[in-house]
């Protein structure tokens, strides 16, 4: 590892949180993307399944897919929407509201595991994603800074 390069160290390291936090959350019924999916609706209240998808920028049937997971554990509840019978309404039940926080703390908890301070590396990720994407003009890359206003 000493002679990787950053973005190596940065991916792998990622790859190696993600992949530690997601095995946590297994227990609780739920995945990065159903953790992803269920902060929007904390933050924002209910919205269609159409809406979701749009806000954190993934398809429809990809939604779709992580709702039912979040659906069969109990996370979320989703019916048809009074002015637009083809659109389902999404909305958190008290159960997901308490697997968000115990989301949060799993994360702690991955990031624990490390003899680094958690807060200061998440500020020094956020300077470099916010420098990085301000270098570049494309929608793309300030898609991927501005889609995530929940951390």
């Amino acid at each position: 590892m000493d002679h990787w390069p950053t973005g190596r160290l940065l991916s792998t390291a990622a790859r190696l949180v993600e992949h530690s936090w997601n095995e946590k959350l297994s227990a609780i019924g739920l995945t990065h993307a159903g953790v992803i999916a269920i902060e929007v609706l904390s933050a924002q209240g209910s919205m269609t399944q159409a809406q979701l998808a749009q806000y954190v920028r993934v398809q429809a049937q990809t939604m779709g897919k992580t709702l039912s997971r979040l659906e069969s554990h109990g996370h979320i509840v989703r019916v048809r929407s009074t002015s637009d019978r083809r659109s389902q309404v999404v909305s958190l039940t008290d159960s997901g509201r308490e697997a968000a926080v115990a989301a949060v703390e799993m994360e702690r908890s991955v990031l624990a595991a490390a003899s680094i301070d958690p807060e200061l590396l998440r500020q020094e990720l956020q300077a470099v994603v916010r420098e990085l994407a301000s270098q570049f003009s494309s929608s793309a890359a300030r898609a991927l800074v501005d889609r995530a206003p929940l951390g």
